[in-house]
């Protein structure tokens, strides 16, 4: 782009500054096409840069779409255009001429034993931030030049407050206090001086922060985009949060091609295909000439029950199945719901109340996972006591778990009963076939009363899965 800005900050111009903070953002997983990037441009040229607050908006405005960025925006503006300075005391210049003659001659007695620490002191003492030929080298040596994810902050800043001996100077501080104390300095006065060279330290720390948070995000705006993996893709064990949220979003669409795909299927089976034997029987009065057709057509609309496991393990896999069906509700005749841990729940009401992702917000909330532990074979024996009615001729039950028990009584009498009693069983299940039967997995049992089994590890394969099911009706 052509630079715009002659103004320099941290050595380069705005425009340089601006295009490394979107580059970072970007990085960072927030969407930013190149449209908006000029917009942001555009925008700060026309408002200016000089007050914070109105370029901030600026930026914000331009540049965020989506809710969810708002913090990646803001956690990223101080490292590109915050003065990462603090400030900090001179504190001799807070000290009465006979308490700074005690500071000069306490330094000297500490100073033959400690001369490691000599520097760092002094310059606690005199207010002075580290220079950044320290910060460089303290880099170096912690290897933040090779850092690439700002999820490797912390890390970093462990390293260089290590470098910078600032977790030593403690000790020595108490040793230039004591030594001040036995001087003739009050107490009072010694107490201040702890104070402002606290601060001081953390202004230092602090400055640190800053260095590795700043040095980080210029190193991943450095970087080349990296193709980011399809989230239909994505194992459900490693979602995180803002993925979550973003499937949360993709799986209304999702439904909808779904919905159309079903809708599409539904309307050629409602119109039928010829039926060979019934139109020849019935045009045998016309010598077998086919005058009359005849069509057979089929029940397309599944019946379903949905046993879901919503342990820690589970969760979001049930979440997201359970918001799928129920986006898809026009195209299933009907949908009995159920999740279990301990025992098992009905949430077929909850459903039936709300928008299916109220609905799925509260019944996660409603049962949220806790010390108890999953026990499939009690929520199957609830089910026979209580629902087992409902599984007729025309009924897909559907389990989503890893069939996983923990040690108790699996209950396949209740799972043989239901597969004799509906039209078919169907497992969704996360854990490859060589895993089933190890430890306290049941999954290699559950499967022998079951018609198919899914496996499930990502919103693909789950979509794929609840696809066959409405295929098939």
């Amino acid at each position: 782009m052509q630079a715009r800005f002659t103004e320099l900050w941290g050595g380069v111009t705005m425009d340089k500054r601006m295009v490394q903070f979107i580059r970072a953002l970007r990085a960072a997983g927030v969407r930013i096409s190149l449209a908006e990037s000029q917009d942001a441009m555009f925008g700060v040229e026309a408002l200016g840069a000089g007050q914070r607050d109105i370029f901030r908006s600026t930026l914000r405005a331009t540049l965020v779409k989506e809710n969810r960025d708002q913090r990646t925006f803001e956690y990223f503006f101080p490292l590109f255009f915050d003065n990462n300075t603090p400030p900090l005391n001179n504190i001799p210049d807070n000290l009465s001429g006979d308490d700074q003659q005690k500071l000069r001659e306490a330094l000297q007695s500490l100073m033959g034993n400690l001369d490691a620490l000599k520097d760092l002191l002094r310059q606690l003492l005199e207010g002075k931030p580290f220079s950044q030929e320290q910060m460089n080298d303290m880099a170096r040596q912690s290897g933040l030049p090779q850092g690439s994810e700002m999820n490797q902050r912390n890390w970093f800043e462990r390293r260089m407050t290590r470098q910078s001996r600032l977790p030593q100077i403690q000790e020595l501080i108490e040793q230039l206090l004591q030594e001040l104390r036995e001087m003739g300095m009050s107490d009072e006065a010694a107490e201040a001086l702890r104070q402002q060279m606290e601060e001081n330290a953390e202004g230092l720390a602090a400055q640190i922060s800053n260095y590795v948070g700043a040095s980080l995000a210029e190193q991943m705006a450095a970087q080349e985009p990296q193709p980011k993996p399809d989230l239909l893709d994505v194992p459900f064990e490693h979602l995180g949060q803002s993925e979550v949220d973003a499937i949360r979003d993709e799986i209304h669409r999702l439904a909808a091609r779904l919905r159309s795909k079903a809708a599409l299927r539904q309307r050629r089976a409602r119109a039928g295909e010829l039926d060979p034997r019934r139109m020849m029987r019935s045009n045998m009065r016309y010598g077998g000439v086919p005058i009359e057709l005849k069509f057979q057509t089929r029940q397309v609309k599944p019946r379903l029950i949905l046993i879901c496991d919503l342990s820690t393990s589970m969760r979001y896999c049930a979440e997201f199945l359970l918001t799928l069906v129920y986006e898809l509700q026009d195209v299933v005749a009907h949908t009995d719901s159920f999740i279990f841990i301990s025992d098992l729940v009905d949430v077929t009401m909850v459903f039936a109340e709300k928008q299916p992702q109220e609905a799925v917000a509260q019944v996660l909330t409603d049962n949220p996972p806790g010390h108890y532990s999953t026990d499939l074979g009690a929520s199957l024996a609830t089910f026979d006591h209580d629902h087992m009615g409902k599984i007729s001729s025309k009924t897909t039950v559907i389990f989503l778990g890893d069939g996983r028990n923990n040690f108790n009584d699996p209950r396949l009498d209740v799972a043989e009963d239901m597969q004799r009693r509906a039209r078919r069983v169907i497992w969704f299940c996360p854990e490859p076939p060589h895993l089933w039967g190890t430890g306290d997995s049941d999954m290699h049992r559950y499967a022998l009363s079951a018609d198919g089994v899914h496996r499930v590890t990502n919103l693909r394969e789950l979509t794929n899965a609840v696809d066959a099911i409405l295929m098939d009706g």
